[in-house]
């Protein structure tokens, strides 16, 4: 279990996955870059949650259907660019955890987080308003499902993965 907080997120299907990985690598500062494209849910469960977290995650997968997403265009992050995504059922999926993890959450993941997939960060306003003044008609609305929720342990930078947890509900 160790002393490392533990990361939730939601997992992108392959073609969306390899798409906006390929932007990641393209644009995210190289010595930063310690992750693949992701969609986190929840920054920092404590490692004493673990023994709990693991077996209730794959439990609420099961109980949903993939739910439906959206990209919708590019996120301005500051000093940063995302991909912008839209999907209510997955913040629902996101409160229920939340829900039944009241009272344990940090500051940070008390707060309904705005889906992003993260392509650039770390760098000056102005290269990342350069990127998005690049990217602004190459983003276009898509349609896709998030296929299922994966738990990691955060290491420093990198992150170990730990559980993939499939959507299977009806």
């Amino acid at each position: 279990m160790g002393s490392s907080p533990y990361i939730v997120t939601a997992a992108l299907p392959d073609d969306i996955f390899a798409w906006a990985d390929g932007l990641r690598r393209a644009h995210f500062p190289p010595e930063r870059n310690h992750l693949h494209a992701h969609v986190t849910l929840f920054h920092a469960f404590a490692p004493s949650l673990f023994e709990e977290l693991k077996p209730y995650l794959a439990r609420v997968a099961g109980e949903f259907a993939p739910p439906p997403g959206r990209i919708t265009g590019l996120m301005n992050l500051g000093k940063g660019t995302a991909i912008a995504l839209h999907s209510p059922q997955l913040l629902k999926i996101r409160a229920h955890i939340a829900e039944h993890f009241h009272g344990s959450l940090t500051a940070q993941d008390l707060h309904e987080p705005w889906l992003h997939i993260t392509i650039q960060n770390k760098v000056s306003k102005e290269e990342a308003k350069a990127l998005q003044a690049e990217l602004a008609g190459a983003i276009e609305p898509r349609e896709f499902a998030f296929p299922a929720l994966e738990l990691h342990i955060y290491r420093g930078g990198p992150w170990e993965f730990v559980k993939r947890c499939a959507f299977r509900g009806q």
